[in-house]
């Protein structure tokens, strides 16, 4: 089998040409059990491809600590799709953006104030190289040239859109061809001037990004780099949703259309997305355009098949313009996947947070407040004490760029909420006997697009009581993956507004499918099934549910640990049939 390759206009494999009709699925946003579910429904609809992100906070959590194993197993991934018929494209840049936390880049960059991402900048890039050999290696086998699936592979990820350091777009584009990619080389980028021309490499492909007007992006693609393949990279056909936001939507006919125009247009297209899943865990990313926005836990994106699988009218508008241009055969799907109501779980045991904190967070003193990443914490909160002797008078107590939202606490008492939408400030007396004051700050998921990306989390500067610094601090950094040591309390906290409070209840399962975490009463916080973190909910929505894919359950009994940030009325939540998205 010859390599993709390019001759003037067209994509030629196997000495023939081809239209490359691809979709996205981000492996780390799918439980591994239903991989070949989604892949399956890629080729059903038409789709001779399928292209993904690889992050790099994923697969290198700690620097030079090594994660491929469950939903991190991309060669697994990669190799269902070829069993399944779809070639791959690749895109393990070390930045992805992907509303996925800081990009993929990993938090712990950041625990060097110096630090220059996506530059020319060597200390950087000698972390990128020693990712770089573990990560390349592992793809080699299963390149075209060798066999496997992979056709393509993206050097930097619409870098125009942040920079224009060709140099290291060189030292990106060297680094994997002296590691052994020898399959083709990309760039993807938004489809104005600048974009295209700061985020191209000389002698590689050039690809555009849209979710509308193709033939005017096309044209200006061709514009710049005559008599090559028109390729959109990323066909925007949904889109994600921010807390506080209305859910997005995007018309079905309108997406069907763009796509008939872009293939008669005889360029080649890849879906973003076509299925989007969801940011378990803490791995939203968020944007800053006036203000900060983090992108909620599901990223079902409005795309052909559901965040949890399903097919979709836009499945069948997209199947349906596919097939007149070529011969897709009858639709032949794998089995639905149950939805499962589980009715209501009851709560029966909790412990708060200032009880839980020695068994789960070891305490690190330091006379000033410190980010998360230099105490070595990527994910989660953290709580931040000092004691304030007294008598003072009432005085506002204020946070110098906290990052993101801060619970502010005096003798275990809750006093309000400090974040970085509003920079509040909250007022009180100290008593004689002095006051312990604490402050548990939530990362909410760092930038993950344009020019705010160094985005440190936690108390980035420092905390005033009136006009004084305050010093001498202890923090406990949480980063919720040690939830089984807690030791729970036979009773539920319920008053409104006590100490942040872990709540543990537990359900039984007959028979397993998905099912869907409602939490009528609820504020904010996350949730646990087993161990597994599901991810953020919030009062404020859109989302109103989280998805609870059935892999993660287990025959018998299974438990729920929410963690809910400001009390709660109802003791109870409920295991739905029904996602609610807003």
């Amino acid at each position: 089998m010859s390599k993709l390759n390019v001759q003037g206009s067209q994509f030629i494999l196997n000495d023939e040409p081809i239209q490359l009709i691809s979709g996205a699925i981000h492996y780390f946003r799918v439980v591994p059990e239903y991989w070949e579910d989604r892949l399956l429904k890629l080729k059903a609809c038409g789709f001779n491809c399928v292209e993904t992100y690889v992050p790099w906070n994923l697969h290198e959590p700690k620097e030079g600590e090594y994660n491929f194993d469950g939903i991190a197993n991309i060669e697994e991934f990669i190799k269902i799709a070829g069993e399944v018929g779809l070639h791959v494209i690749i895109r393990p840049s070390p930045y992805i953006c992907a509303e996925w936390e800081f990009g993929g880049l990993p938090s712990w960059l950041l625990a060097d104030s110096n630090m220059r991402i996506r530059s020319y900048y060597e200390p950087f890039l000698e972390k990128v190289d020693r990712y770089f050999d573990v990560l390349l290696g592992k793809f080699k086998p299963l390149l075209q040239t060798n066999g496997g699936p992979i056709i393509a592979m993206q050097i930097e990820n619409e870098y125009g859109s942040y920079g224009n350091d060709k140099k290291y777009l060189n030292y990106i584009k060297d680094g994997m061809i002296s590691r052994g990619i020898d399959v083709l080389l990309f760039t993807s980028d938004g489809p104005t001037d600048l974009m295209l021309q700061g985020g191209s490499v000389e002698n590689v492909l050039a690809t555009v990004n849209f979710g509308s007007r193709p033939t005017e992006s096309f044209d200006l693609l061709q514009s710049h780099f005559p008599n090559t393949p028109s390729m959109c990279m990323e066909f925007w056909n949904g889109w994600f949703d921010h807390w506080g936001e209305e859910h997005h939507k995007r018309n079905t006919d309108d997406t069907a259309a763009t796509l008939r125009e872009m293939l008669n247009y005889g360029a080649s297209v890849n879906f973003y997305m076509f299925h989007g899943g969801t940011n378990f865990g803490f791995y939203n990313g968020a944007n800053f355009g006036e203000e900060y926005q983090p992108t909620v836990t599901s990223y079902d994106y409005d795309c052909p098949i559901s965040e949890t699988g399903d097919i979709t009218p836009k499945f069948h508008a997209v199947r349906k313009v596919i097939s007149e241009f070529k011969d897709i055969g009858e639709l032949v799907l794998p089995e639905p996947i149950p939805k499962m109501d589980y009715g209501k779980v009851k709560m029966d045991s909790s412990i708060n947070l200032f009880e839980a904190l020695d068994s789960i967070s070891k305490p690190d003193q330091r006379a000033n407040p410190t980010t998360m990443e230099k105490l070595g914490q990527d994910y989660g909160f953290t709580l931040y004490r000092t004691f304030l002797k007294g008598p003072h008078k009432e005085a506002p107590l204020s946070i110098q760029k906290v990052r993101d939202r801060a619970l502010v606490f005096v003798n275990q008492e809750y006093k309000g909420v400090i974040d970085r939408w509003d920079d509040q400030k909250i007022s009180f007396e100290i008593p004689k006997e002095g006051a312990q004051i604490d402050i548990l700050v939530e990362n909410m998921g760092r930038i993950n697009y344009g020019p705010r990306m160094n985005d440190p989390k936690g108390i980035t500067e420092g905390v005033r009581f009136a006009y004084q610094f305050l010093h001498d601090w202890t923090m406990y950094p949480l980063t919720m993956n040690n939830l089984q040591q807690l030791s729970f309390n036979e009773d539920v906290a319920s008053e409104t507004a006590p100490a942040p409070t872990f709540y543990r209840g537990n359900f039984t399962v007959e028979e397993i499918g998905d099912t869907f975490v409602e939490l009528p009463g609820w504020t904010k916080g996350f949730v646990t099934v087993n161990g597994f973190n599901l991810g953020r909910y919030w009062e404020k929505g859109p989302q109103e549910t989280l998805y609870l894919p059935g892999p993660l359950l287990k025959k018998g009994e299974n438990e729920i640990i929410v963690f809910e940030l400001h009390g709660t009325s109802n003791e109870e939540l409920a295991l739905i049939d029904t996602h609610k998205l807003g």
